[in-house]
């Protein structure tokens, strides 16, 4: 699919656009938000809408600065700890990336009213690990140390039950109590290929390891990434809009450089464009983390638009449908 721009309306524009370098825009697709963001994002609007503010979340519901600041602006105070937040009856917001159990319990000793926003799919990586330690497993986690979805997995079970690994050197390292009784479960921001690699060491060591029986990284980032390894071969810049926090849009400036854009950048808003990357650019590529709305990117492409003759090239890779419910505290009442 290809977009031209409008037509200037005065010989004053049109001289201007006729100066512009020309530049082949290539908007990756998909891109943005994922069900899981979404959901988040809709859990604390409608709690503002149903319970009127404040409404308390812990930790940055997703990581987006612009996200934030918005639900910020319509009465949301976020925390980093339980214990920030005064008693209170209005709804307190558990973030997109799950945490510990002993957050919940925390919150209940307190009589707190929670509203869960942790995405199911993260959900799913709490609930294999809780399984495989059940039947007597060691849990390998592969991830990100300090990431808030990483301390909430590891921190549904024991200390010692579960250990994070974050490279293929890690997992050389690593020396279970038990090498026929071990699983992993991984992080579902993580590069496909990076992930790929550190799998392959454990499965070579330890041959008996379990699988998850789905794989742990969503669907969103392996559709995010893989749109990114369509475009980046056909670009001279890729720019990757997201925050510097978030796992799965710094994962795809990653890809992109690997899969051959070396001029890959991660960006939060137009504002944060190198200009001097695209001197001489033909071909830029745009994608979105999973946390990024689609107004930053619109406010990208103005930005270049401002400044090249753009023509937008859409480059689709998957189509995206899944939706996830929100708790049943904020469904609109049964007709």
């Amino acid at each position: 699919m290809t977009e031209r721009p409008q037509t200037p309306t005065s010989p004053a524009d049109r001289i201007a656009e006729s100066t512009r370098p020309a530049l082949r825009l290539l908007l990756a697709a998909p891109r943005g938000f994922c069900a899981g963001v979404d959901r988040a994002i809709q859990i604390v609007e409608l709690a503002l809408a149903k319970y009127g503010a404040p409404v308390y979340v812990r930790h940055e519901i997703v990581h987006n600065r612009y996200v934030v600041d918005s639900l910020k602006a319509k009465g949301a105070i976020f925390v980093e700890e339980l214990d920030e937040i005064p008693d209170t009856d209005q709804p307190v917001i558990f973030s997109a990336h799950g945490v510990a159990k002993a957050v919940p319990a925390a919150a209940k000793a307190r009589n707190m009213f929670v509203l869960d926003a942790t995405c199911p799919l993260v959900f799913k990586v709490h609930f294999e690990a809780e399984r495989h330690h059940r039947e007597g497993r060691e849990i390998v986690l592969i991830g990100h140390a300090g990431h808030p979805e990483v301390d909430g997995t590891m921190g549904q079970l024991p200390p010692g039950a579960v250990h994070l690994v974050e490279t293929v050197e890690d997992a050389r390292r690593f020396h279970p109590r038990n090498a026929d009784e071990l699983a992993y479960v991984t992080q579902t921001t993580l590069s496909l290929d990076d992930t790929a690699a550190i799998v392959q060491v454990l499965k070579s060591r330890f041959p008996a390891i379990k699988s998850p029986h789905k794989e742990d990284i969503c669907y969103a980032t392996t559709n995010r990434q893989n749109a990114v390894k369509a475009i980046a071969p056909r670009i001279d810049c890729l720019l990757v809009v997201g925050a510097p926090n978030s796992s799965n849009s710094l994962r795809l400036v990653e890809v992109g450089t690997r899969a051959g854009c070396t001029k890959s950048r991660l960006i939060q808003r137009a504002e944060d464009i190198v200009w001097s990357d695209l001197h001489g650019a033909r071909a830029v590529g745009i994608t979105a983390g999973a946390s990024a709305p689609e107004v930053l990117v619109d406010e990208v492409i103005a930005a270049l638009k401002s400044r090249f003759d753009v023509t937008v090239e859409i480059v689709s890779t998957a189509e995206e449908r899944i939706a996830f419910n929100i708790p049943r505290e904020l469904r609109p009442p049964a007709a």
